[in-house]
């Protein structure tokens, strides 16, 4: 499986942005899909995560109200709707998949497989 990541870029505070990940590679099975960000100088770490069918999905605390993470139609892309940006949102954004399963991870452990990450630069 691969994924790819898009859509991030230069924004300002306050602003909006939409985030994609496409999982290819295999036939559509039920996978669990999350974001993840890792900061300049800090630990990647947990943004949000969706179920294969929509009907669950957890958000960081930092990012609840803001985020909003839903998947396509075909059930193999992901989006994450960025509202209300704030610079702190800063950070190199990795989408992640978790095949075959109707568990939500919020861990890095959770997640088999890794896109290669789009930055998002919130300036001030």
């Amino acid at each position: 499986v691969q994924l790819q990541a898009y859509g991030g870029g230069l924004v300002q505070a306050g602003g909006s942005l939409r985030l994609s990940c496409v999982a290819s590679g295999r036939s559509y099975t039920r996978d669990s899909m999350a974001w993840f960000r890792q900061a300049p100088g800090k630990d990647r770490e947990f943004v949000s995560a969706i179920s294969w069918s929509g009907s669950t999905t957890h958000y960081a605390d930092s990012v609840k109200g803001r985020f909003t993470i839903s998947r396509g139609d075909a059930k193999n892309t992901v989006y994450l709707q960025m509202s209300s940006l704030k610079p702190e949102d800063t950070a190199v954004y990795y989408c992640a998949a978790d095949l075959d399963t109707s568990y939500v991870g919020k861990m890095e452990f959770d997640y088999g497989y890794w896109g290669q990450g789009t930055q998002l630069t919130v300036s001030s």
